[in-house]
């Protein structure tokens, strides 16, 4: 699979309306305000930004791995190939 194929299958799924349900999306806006909000200017919030893109990096590349590229269904990600550009 070339790169510019695998790029464009990440971009495809970041960006997807169907990747994340709407609650979640939600709730991770409101969180990430929360933190925002009350560390803001304190030496804390880059420390928790930081953890917090570590996370959601490593689970990123777990579910990529478990959904073989995003080509099968696992947890949460339910694969759908009529929505793919790309199959």
């Amino acid at each position: 699979m070339s790169f510019n194929k695998i790029l464009k299958r990440e971009l495809e799924v970041a960006f997807s309306k169907h990747s994340q349900p709407v609650w979640f999306r939600i709730l991770k806006y409101i969180l990430l305000g929360i933190i925002l909000y009350f560390f803001w200017g304190s030496q804390m919030l880059w420390i928790i930004l930081l953890i917090l893109f570590v996370v959601s990096l490593t689970l990123h590349f777990w579910y990529r791995f478990k959904t073989k590229g995003w080509t099968e269904s696992y947890g949460m990600w339910k694969n759908d190939k009529a929505k793919s550009d790309l199959e």
